[in-house]
This record gives C-alpha cells, structure tokens and sequence, in this order.
C-alpha cells in the first residue's frame, strides 16, 4: 500500500487514538445510522462513506488488527497477510527488507533457519512484550504478531458476545453474523444460559503464518425477564396470593415455558414458601428438564370496598390465631 492510499481510521471515525472500546463503538454506530445506504438511497457519496466507517471501524473494534494498525500504520495489511512491510523499494529505517517474501524467510535467516524454498526448520518465535528487535525499523517482541509457530503453529480463536431473548435461548434460535468478509447465520441450540460459550469451527482470526482460521466463540448473555429468573440450573418466579387463598387454599394458575398450570396451594401456607414444579423449568444438556421453583408472597388487598373492610373486621374480632404469640418469650 502507497503511503497516498493509507487511511487514517482514526479521523474516519472523528475519535483519539487513545479512544477505548466503548468510545469506537459508540462513534461507529452514529456514523453508520448517518450514512446508512437506508437513509440516504441513491447517495454514492454516503455509500462510500459508510463503507468507509465499515471497514475502520472493523479494524479498530479487534484488538489484534488495531494493535497492528497502530505498530506498522499504512503497512498494517501487510503485516496480517504473512507478506513483508515494505516490500521492494520502501525504506523501513535504513534495513533493506525487499530481499524477504514473507515473515518467514526474515525470522528464519533471523533465528539461522533457511529461507522460503529451502529446507525449513521450526521454531518457537515467543518474544516478550515489548521488546524491541533492535536495528529493524522498530519492531516490537515477536509476541506482538499473535503467533506461536510461525511454521505450523496455533490458530487464533476469536470469543464475542451474543445477546438472547429467554424465549430465543429456550427454544433456540438462528442468529446472523457479520464478520466484516463474510455473513455466517449460527444456529443457537436451545437451553442456553448466561456464560455457556457456543464454538464455531473455522470461523475465527487468521493466523498470519499458517493462513489458518481458528474458531469463534459465542459467549452467551441472557437478557432480563420480567417474570423468570434462575437459581442453578432451575426456573425461580414469584406468585402473589391473597390472604385467604392463603389460609384456605386455592387452585390457581402459575405461567411455566410452557404455558400456564394449574397448581394447588395448600391451605395455610406461608408468604416466602417454595412450591416445586417438576420438570417444568429449563432444558438440560444431558437430556430433560429443570424445575420450576414457586415461590409465594402473600399480597393484602391496597383497596378494600365497604364490605370488605366490615368482613376483615368481623374476622379480627373473632380471629384465635395469634403469629407473634411466642416473641413474649423473646429475651437477651
């Protein structure tokens, strides 16, 4: 790439380079609704420009691209392709660099191995962050470049977030991906939870020595429901009843992921109590279901109308039971 042809990522998206990862995303996302093909039909300025926002801010929101972009600037691509910076006839520091095809002919004849063509030899290029390969045009540790193995080493995994619905997790889901080359649609299976990471294969970073793609990893995130939540591997949800249908008893109805049920409250039962749903709560890897956990809250009525306000006095003038009749005994 030119030295006319380098893009400078940073004013495209109007942030620092110091800018966090908050802050790039936030600045990608009101640019791209400005310059959205949607918004401005028939705009081939505004398409180029969004594209333009596109392609920087898929290199500045990875980590691994960005820190190149910010080492070697215009010769970033390069770098990430397995070929040279430089190339033939560009000066990197007084250090003629066209004689290498790729990284490497130059780590090979670095560490004493031969070059591309030659009888290779494998090494293990680990450098320590930061530092420097003095007298090349300032590379930094060999660690820098994501790679074990140049001739035959690990793969780069990728791990990103994915955002589901309860319903989405629970009856799994298709979801489509954009990975910035290419759209992959990635079937969510379902009882997905919070924290379960879904694998991939083939679809992570390049590894710049071997051209291998590691895999991707979706790393779930459940959003909030109004109603259900978890506690291990079963469903928790909170049912208010009224005072008589708690000391009476009542047959009342209870939503599940499912549906509704008809589920039995005992006669005297306590706010705070647990009644247990076999059966009824999440989808298990192994095979089955969880439980669904009922757990009751007895809920007085705000309002009462006349007769009911003359009812619940005729009651507490006649009621025996007492609740606090053993804190009498309470002491130090």
């Amino acid at each position: 790439m030119a030295t006319t042809d380098f893009k400078d990522y940073y004013s495209i998206l109007g942030i620092s380079k110091t800018a966090s990862a908050d802050e790039i995303k936030q600045a990608f996302r009101k640019l791209a609704r400005k310059y959205h093909p949607d918004v401005n039909p028939g705009n081939k300025q505004a398409e180029a420009k969004f594209k333009e926002v596109n392609e920087a801010y898929e290199v500045l929101s990875d980590p691994d691209k960005r820190k190149k972009y910010d080492q070697y600037g215009q010769y970033w691509k390069q770098v990430g392709e397995g070929g040279f910076p430089g190339g033939a006839g560009v000066d990197m520091g007084g250090f003629d660099f066209s004689q290498y095809g790729s990284f490497n002919d130059f780590l090979n004849e670095l560490f004493g191995g031969a070059k591309t063509g030659g009888s290779k030899q494998s090494y293990s290029y680990r450098g320590s962050a930061g530092t420097q390969s003095g007298g090349f045009g300032g590379f930094g540790g060999f660690s820098d470049f994501g790679f074990q193995n140049p001739n035959g080493g690990t793969t780069q995994d990728t791990e990103a977030g994915i955002s589901l619905t309860l319903a989405e997790a629970y009856n799994g889901a298709k979801k489509r991906f954009n990975l910035g080359s290419e759209t992959i649609d990635v079937r969510i299976p379902a009882g997905s939870k919070t924290g379960t990471r879904l694998r991939v294969r083939g679809k992570g970073q390049l590894n710049p020595m071997t051209q291998q793609r590691g895999d991707l990893y979706l790393k779930v995130e459940l959003q909030p429901h109004s109603f259900f939540q978890f506690e291990g591997d079963n469903l928790v949800c909170e049912v208010s009843i009224t005072p008589d249908e708690a000391a009476l008893g009542a047959s009342i109805d209870v939503p599940t992921p499912d549906g509704n049920v008809n589920v039995k409250l005992p006669a005297g039962v306590r706010s705070g109590q647990s009644l247990r749903l076999r059966g009824k709560g999440w989808p298990l890897t192994k095979g089955g279901r969880s439980d669904q956990m009922v757990k009751v809250a007895i809920a007085p009525p705000k309002d009462l109308t006349t007769q009911e306000r003359e009812l619940y006095e005729q009651l507490r003038s006649i009621r025996t039971y007492n609740p606090r009749s053993h804190l009498s005994q309470v002491q130090l």
